[in-house]
């Protein structure tokens, strides 16, 4: 038994789950055993969406763990990353009794999949330093042991701040909690960062846990193919927990378009392009007299403190652009969020915030 399991709820370990008829692997040329109609829906010409879909479609199994570099074993396809932090909390917090920590500000779905659960949540907030939002590593892992967690989530580069955490540094936390928690790094926008992914150490460090999505550098957002790498054996404990179709076929057979070579090449050119255009943008921003800060970030995005960033909301909306607002976050009462839009978009970015400056 892999020892990742005893951080699994203990009636979940032998979980059954549902079995779906397409989940049976049986072979046959009449499929009478789904329920399924005999005929193509009138809006789908050659029948291809008559069929329930394969719960993990293989292929795209084999064409993300190449991606990612890992093995199949150790991947799980599922509707975004949301659905396997969801499932990570369901399957692993005991309502009441296990607790999930989170670093705020950071991703709101963490907290959300916590709530749902009934698991106590854990703040250990980011702290300010040097002009960059820091994870305080030592304060996670005491807090961790200290009051019951059961997860931690890390996000890496982390959303909103656009921070990166060191592998070296993940796998020393994961080290400290080892047998008490599993560490999930959220690799979200790990393609537009300089650090290198965790997925690497996940085969030498049970428990350990990495999100990844092609919503962001594969501009695949409305698909909702996401990914969870970690042990084999907590992969196998979340498949039986999971809905018994996550992953619908359009879907799959898109991300399998996207993951073919040539789509590949240009993902990697127009990610190397959003990271020239993020430090223009970034640069373009500290120079206006209305910017308080602009953060280093590893990410397709720039968080940016106004000193006054109501108005500078309200401008920009008014203008027909729509940046994230970040008020009502933690530690960012005066701050918004802007993600590297086209060269051209950011331009009039820029010089709406410059009228706006004008105009006041």
């Amino acid at each position: 038994m892999s020892g990742v399991l005893d951080l699994v709820r203990e009636d979940l370990r032998d979980f059954v789950g549902y079995r779906s008829a397409r989940g049976e692997r049986l072979r046959g040329e009449v499929w009478l055993n789904a329920n399924e109609p005999a005929w193509a829906s009138a809006a789908d010409g050659n029948g291809a969406c008559r069929r329930y879909p394969e719960p993990q479609p293989p292929a795209l199994v084999d064409a993300l763990a190449s991606l990612y570099g890992c093995d199949g074993s150790q991947l799980l396809v599922g509707r975004g990353s949301d659905e396997a932090i969801d499932l990570l909390v369901r399957a692993l917090c005991v309502p009441g009794r296990d607790a999930v920590l989170v670093t705020p500000p950071v991703f709101g779905m963490y907290a959300v999949s916590a709530r749902l659960q009934g698991a106590p949540l854990v703040e250990v907030p980011l702290f300010e330093d040097d002009g960059r939002f820091t994870v305080d590593l030592d304060a996670v892992a005491e807090a961790a042991l200290a009051r019951g967690v059961r997860v931690v989530f890390l996000c890496s580069p982390s959303n909103p701040t656009g921070g990166a955490i060191a592998p070296d540094d993940v796998l020393r936390l994961a080290a400290r909690l080892r047998g008490r928690a599993l560490v999930v790094v959220d690799e979200a926008y790990v393609e537009f960062s300089d650090a290198p992914s965790a997925v690497s150490l996940v085969a030498s460090t049970p428990n350990l846990a990495v999100l990844r999505t092609l919503s962001k550098a594969h501009a695949l957002a409305a698909a909702r193919i996401g990914a969870l790498i970690a042990d084999p054996a907590l992969i196998a404990v979340l498949r039986r927990c999971q809905a018994p179709y996550p992953v619908p076929a359009p879907c799959a057979e898109l991300a399998l378009s996207a993951l073919s070579p040539a789509p590949l090449a240009k993902t990697a050119t127009r990610v190397a392009s959003a990271r020239q255009e993020r430090e223009r943008l970034r640069d373009g921003l500290a120079t206006l007299p209305g910017v308080v800060r602009v953060y280093p970030s590893q990410g397709n995005f720039l968080l940016v403190r106004f000193r006054d960033a109501d108005a500078a909301f309200g401008g920009l909306l008014a203008a027909g652009i729509v940046v994230r607002d970040q008020r009502g976050a933690p530690q960012l009462q005066d701050a918004l969020r802007i993600t590297v839009g086209t060269p051209a978009q950011n331009d009039r970015l820029l010089s709406v915030l410059r009228a706006l400056e004008v105009a006041a």
